[in-house]
């Protein structure tokens, strides 16, 4: 794993590995502080170790939560839009490589374009299952993976709520980003020593 934080340290990126879901909630937490505001992008590695259920959970920050239950789908685009410009943005990754880059994809977008710009702080949570060796590895994780996992993810929540199911193989992956070094400071990756997410 050291050659790995070298990597990403050379892109930009800080890398920090913790052995369990626990761990990581509890790094996670001490990027979190009073008053600030809080972007989120669509994740099961975030829900999973528990991050998710934290900051929803919180009443001192601003949470731009599109995932709220009942609110409208022009309420959940404008807190898309909202997460852009926060303090915080909490997400993770479809794939790292062991060069150091990040590769992801997205059906709106939202994620990929905060990976990219406007968030002050980015805060990306990942497993061991998604290092792949290089980019065409990430791509073909997220194609062979990721979204084909999403799509019955995000359907089968869509179905749960009494919405039409909509994602398929066409849409789930519209947007792609391949990130190849940041801003140093801005993204801190915490990387789970056990598999998380698609």
């Amino acid at each position: 794993m050291e050659a790995l934080k070298e990597a990403f340290k050379k892109h930009g990126m800080e890398l920090v590995c913790v052995a369990t879901k626990e761990e990581a909630l509890s790094l996670a937490k001490s990027f979190i502080t009073p008053g600030m505001s809080i972007g989120l992008g669509g994740s099961t590695s975030v829900a999973q170790i528990g991050l998710l259920e934290y900051v929803t959970s919180l009443k001192e920050i601003t949470l731009f939560n599109q995932y709220e239950k009942g609110i409208s789908m022009e309420e959940n685009t404008k807190r898309r839009r909202e997460g852009m410009l926060s303090d915080l943005y909490i997400c993770g990754t479809n794939a790292l490589t062991k060069n150091g880059e990040l590769v992801n994809a997205d059906g709106s977008g939202n994620r990929v374009a905060a990976q990219i710009f406007g968030p002050k702080k980015m805060l990306i949570v990942t497993g061991r299952n998604k290092i792949v060796e290089n980019v065409e590895e990430g791509f073909k994780r997220i194609c062979e993976v990721a979204a084909p996992k999403n799509v019955e993810r995000m359907n089968s929540t869509a179905m749960a709520m009494g919405k039409e199911p909509r994602h398929s193989m066409d849409n789930i992956a519209n947007k792609w980003a391949y990130i190849d070094g940041d801003v140093e400071g801005r993204t801190t990756i915490i990387l789970v020593d056990e598999d998380l997410g698609f």
